[in-house]
């Protein structure tokens, strides 16, 4: 029994040391070297005061803000410690459902808006976590957004323009925008006078 226990406590002892220890400092060691913003979280700050994060989606539910994609997360919408999908798909009543109900959501708030709406304002990603919209559903949103803050359509328009990020390596995926950037800036506009 000894001649079995013995190498098999070493081989655990020596894993733990690698696996346990090494690797996990090695990985953080380069990671804050190489990549210090996204490896602390990427966190946004004004002032002092962390405001959120340009990797983590959140919540706008009011008008004079942008909408991100909606997140499958529990118990809360856009909860980094419980990143998800539905897992639903596309013959699943109860996605059919999740969608006719932010569809008319997103009616109810912006009657006069009768555009397509993107796919990505009405169906959540496989993270939940998703940071960004497609320009097209920032677009979608700019007019409900300028009416609410007081300021001109082509000013808000504008602002889109101006922090669209685009495709990755100019290769992979479509242009966007990040929605907590925007709605920042957002919120440092002057509103027009009347």
């Amino acid at each position: 029994m000894q001649s079995i226990l013995r190498p098999a406590l070493v081989l655990f002892g020596a894993l733990t040391l690698v696996c346990g220890v090494a690797y996990p400092v090695l990985v953080t060691s380069v990671a804050q070297a190489a990549f210090p913003e996204a490896a602390n979280g990427s966190l946004v700050k004004q002032g002092d005061k962390v405001v959120g994060s340009r990797l983590i989606g959140q919540s706008f539910t009011t008008e004079q803000y942008f909408w991100g994609r909606p997140s499958a997360t529990s118990p809360t919408p856009n909860n980094g410690g419980g990143s998800s999908g539905s897992n639903q798909g596309p013959l699943n009543p109860a996605l059919r459902d999740a969608v006719k109900g932010r569809i008319e959501a997103l009616r109810a708030l912006d009657p006069s808006n009768v555009a397509p709406i993107p796919v990505d304002l009405v169906t959540a990603s496989a993270s939940g976590l998703d940071p960004e919209i497609s320009l097209a559903g920032a677009r979608w949103q700019a007019a409900r957004v300028a009416k609410a803050r007081g300021l001109a359509l082509d000013d808000v328009q504008q602002m889109i323009d101006e922090h669209a990020e685009g495709r990755v390596l100019g290769l992979f995926g479509e242009p966007r925008v990040n929605v907590l950037a925007l709605n920042l800036a957002l919120d440092g506009q002057k509103r027009d006078t009347p």
